[in-house]
């Protein structure tokens, strides 16, 4: 009895594994790599300790270690273990992130993961299973991006490592990053990702800032260079954004009848008026950089596509909607706004 039991239980795993083998692949590819990373993490103390590794690396690490304790008594963010190892990249990229959109409408490819939910992206251990994927979609006729990705949160199921590219970062964008990565470990809402990222880089700017006063003062220059950076930056998140609302009131006007040359004519047009005009976007000490949009050669643009655009909706979209409700109903009381998040929108 027993033994047809077992049989009848391995039957079922098999036919699992064969009905869903992509996301069986796709979840040991996965798994593996990041076991890869957590069986070749080192404790921060040993790090700290190695007479071998350098005295201005060790700062960034001790500087790390203090943005989370901020993160978890001042803002109130949830305890953690994450950033509490190290992990040596030897230069290399460690995840790459896939993302798709239809061609003539700004609307994301989605994939669904047990547990945490809806995506519109797909992260990748591997370089050339994330471009297999690309090749994939493309063949769908969807528009691609790849990406490169600095850190990324096991939402708490994991202890994240702190990986050796943070140690490149200034002091404000590394509190940003830790601060917003902590953020989805406290807070993570299944099946909206636009939600979740746009609150961690609310929460992940603000208490960069104000981790950066606490430590070094509001004149300090580490202060007043991440404001100015910040506030740089919006200027294009602005533009981008804008960018996006004429995109898709464009590829509203498209009717079936419409031939795919008009539509492409149109579209590219539109993208680099997009693109050009962004030079426009400056402060006083810089014309604005176009981010992710490089020359391949001289005088060409490398115009991004609406996978690109994807990206700042999934990320920027919801900006001022956090800014308004915590300045104006919470009177920028974080710790206050932090627990009337988590009461409105349960985390899994």
């Amino acid at each position: 009895m027993l033994k047809k039991i077992a049989l009848i239980i391995v039957g079922i795993l098999i036919a699992l594994v064969v009905w869903q083998w992509e996301l069986v692949s796709y979840g040991w590819m996965q798994a593996r790599g990041q076991l890869r990373i957590l069986w070749n993490t080192k404790p921060v103390a040993n790090v700290l300790a190695d007479p071998v590794f350098p005295d201005s690396l060790k700062q960034k690490i001790e500087l790390i270690r203090e943005i989370k304790r901020f993160a978890i008594d001042s803002l109130g963010l949830d305890k953690s273990g994450s950033y509490e190892s190290f992990y040596d990249q030897q230069g290399n990229p460690i995840l790459w992130v896939v993302t798709a959109a239809e061609p003539y409408q700004l609307v994301a490819r989605q994939w669904n993961f047990p547990i945490i939910g809806t995506f519109s992206y797909k992260g990748f251990f591997e370089k050339d299973r994330a471009d297999s994927t690309v090749l994939d979609l493309k063949r769908e006729g969807l528009d691609t991006r790849i990406g490169e990705v600095s850190a990324w949160s096991t939402l708490g199921f994991l202890n994240d490592p702190i990986l050796s590219s943070f140690l490149d970062r200034p002091a404000g964008s590394l509190a940003e990053l830790i601060i917003h990565e902590l953020t989805h470990g406290t807070l993570f809402v299944k099946n909206n990702l636009e939600y979740n990222e746009n609150l961690a880089d609310f929460v992940g700017e603000y208490g960069a800032l104000r981790f950066l006063a606490y430590k070094y003062g509001r004149t300090s220059e580490a202060y007043q260079n991440y404001l100015s950076t910040k506030a740089f930056y919006e200027h294009y998140d602005e533009h981008i954004l804008r960018g996006t609302r004429t995109l898709d009131s464009l590829y509203r006007t498209f009717k079936p009848i419409t031939p795919i040359v008009v539509k492409d004519s149109l579209k590219w047009k539109t993208i680099r008026q997009i693109v050009v005009s962004s030079d426009t976007v400056s402060d006083q000490r810089r014309a604005l950089p176009v981010r992710s949009i490089k020359k391949r050669q001289p005088g060409k643009l490398n115009l991004p596509n609406n996978a690109y655009f994807i990206g700042y909706l999934t990320y920027r979209k919801q900006q001022n909607r956090f800014r308004q409700e915590f300045e104006s109903r919470f009177g920028r009381n974080f710790k206050r706004y932090l627990t009337y998040l988590k009461q409105t929108y349960p985390s899994f």
